[in-house]
């Protein structure tokens, strides 16, 4: 039943929420083979062997927002702050141009200090001396207006994951002043202005139940994201769910597998995340059907400040100076990294079948 349900998924790339609820609920590890085999076969269909790094910056770990889960949040006294200047932040890009990375990520906390203005010229900055690079951006929620200026400014692609589809569940995580209908309102903005969009969601966080997960789903089969994090739930010591379980490498993998099949031309980062709870988690997620690895640019001396969780790796093979042994790790199960932007390759025909199932 389960693997007509996994055959059912890969041929229309969708399903219903029970349809998912009883994949969750009923997987083992003859399925997750099964599924594993599935995804990466799809995903060497839309991008062969080729795994695609992004060169992340850290940029500022001041954060307005109080999120339970979040070692930045604002309440966090214990936290070392930073913000990196303009130069600082085109430093690390010309340091990840020599190393072969041709998409630079700038994420950070929602961090006021960085207006309109200095957003705008960061990426005008990265741009005319980098015009073959993309530019992601990953700096929370913002206004319609704020959105268009950074795309016309150059920025290629937008980060920003739903975390849950389920408005209870939501309110769990976050505090009164953030919304998942105003998450939402941000995701369809970024679409409808051109961007290549990425949502996604931790998976294992606290009261996620496995239709709370069969939402996330759903969620992402409508919206249809050209990009999808998809990682552990890890808690950090200096939050409310200090005490909470964290997430499983088993299921986020299972998670990521499903995802391939269901948007088959998706950029499918193997996070950070998981490589944080499973020294192998990184290789495990590309052979679930990964195709992204988003090693660290930021300065040495502010990568352990960026702590959204406990134990998050900072200064290891993780690093983009440590390019070589990503390569190598890469070659070991069978996958090239390339110099390469790493563009999402749309699925316009997969959506026109979609629509007539």
């Amino acid at each position: 039943m389960m693997k007509r349900l996994i055959d059912k998924l890969e041929k229309y790339h969708q399903l219903t929420k029970d349809e998912y609820i009883s994949l969750i609920e009923n997987r083992n590890p003859e399925i997750s083979r099964y599924l594993f085999e599935k995804s990466r076969n799809i995903r060497e269909l839309h991008y062969g062997k080729k795994v695609f790094i992004r060169g992340l910056i850290e940029f500022t770990n001041y954060c307005k927002n109080d999120c339970y889960y979040c070692g930045i949040r604002r309440s966090n006294k214990n936290t070392s702050r930073y913000r990196l200047t303009k130069e600082q932040i085109l430093d690390c890009c010309k340091e990840g141009y020599r190393l072969g990375f041709r998409t630079f990520v700038l994420q950070g906390g929602e961090d006021s200090h960085y207006n309109d203005q200095v957003i705008i010229d960061i990426i005008k900055g990265i741009k005319s001396l980098y015009p073959d690079c993309a530019v992601t951006l990953s700096i929370g929620e913002r206004s319609y207006e704020s959105y268009k200026a950074y795309y016309d400014a150059g920025a290629d692609r937008y980060l920003l994951r739903h975390e849950t589809a389920d408005p209870i569940h939501y309110k769990r995580l976050h505090p009164p002043s953030l919304s998942l209908e105003s998450r939402k309102q941000c995701l369809n903005y970024l679409k409808e202005i051109g961007y290549q969009v990425g949502s996604g969601f931790m998976v294992g966080s606290p009261g996620q139940t496995s239709e709370i997960l069969a939402e996330d789903l759903l969620y992402l089969q409508e919206f249809r994201p050209h990009m999808v994090g998809i990682g552990p739930f890890i808690p950090h010591h200096d939050t409310p769910f200090f005490a909470e379980p964290g997430g499983t490498a088993e299921l986020t993998l299972y998670i990521v597998g499903l995802v391939r099949l269901m948007l088959p031309s998706v950029l499918l980062p193997a996070t950070t995340a998981i490589g944080t709870i499973d020294p192998v988690g990184r290789e495990k997620a590309i052979l679930a059907g990964a195709n992204v690895l988003m090693p660290n640019l930021s300065p040495r001396e502010v990568r352990d400040k960026y702590m959204l969780y406990d134990n998050k790796i900072s200064t290891g093979d993780e690093a983009a100076e440590c390019t070589h042994s990503i390569i190598e790790s890469m070659k070991l199960i069978g996958y090239q990294v390339v110099i390469d932007r790493g563009d999402f390759k749309g699925d316009e025909n997969i959506i026109q079948e979609v629509s007539n199932v």
